[in-house]
């Protein structure tokens, strides 16, 4: 018997914006308030599993993300993943990065660089907080003019 695989059962986060397509979510990792996962609604397990067209309309997605985190929160960096080794369900992570963030600049699934309870740790995160509301605003309004 199968696995039943959890991207197909649960949301994955907190939900932001859904289609019949896909779903936004906001990831909520502590450290990475503004965390967005672009998953995919239908089980496949490889971005070559879809036909051409419904992978560039999954990473229409994945830049509209990119470019509202872009624009709004302004990062150092952007990281794009799309690993599906524990979850073999299609799924993008889209990840703000900053000089702050605890881990930069190696992958956030490292050993942390600078501890969590540092002020600049503290203000880093409090910033991020601050913007997650107009992140999210912009970012929902901007998914509802996507006609896929």
């Amino acid at each position: 018997m199968q696995k039943q695989c959890v991207l197909c059962t649960e949301v994955g986060g907190r939900l932001l914006w859904e289609n019949d397509f896909v779903r936004i979510i906001n990831a909520e990792e502590p450290n990475y308030p503004a965390f967005t996962r672009v998953i995919l609604k239908a089980h496949y397990q490889e971005m070559s599993d879809l036909a051409p067209a419904k992978r560039h309309a999954l990473m229409d997605y994945v830049w509209l993300v990119e470019t509202v985190q872009r624009e709004v929160l302004a990062p150092t960096k952007i990281n794009l993943a799309q690993f599906g080794t524990m979850v073999p369900h299609v799924h993008w992570h889209i990840i703000p990065r900053f000089e702050q963030d605890p881990h930069y600049p190696d992958a956030i699934w490292s050993s942390p660089k600078h501890s969590p309870a540092n002020a600049a740790q503290q203000d880093y995160l409090a910033n991020q907080q601050k913007m997650l509301a107009q992140y999210e605003a912009t970012l929902i309004n901007r998914l509802k003019s996507i006609s896929h």
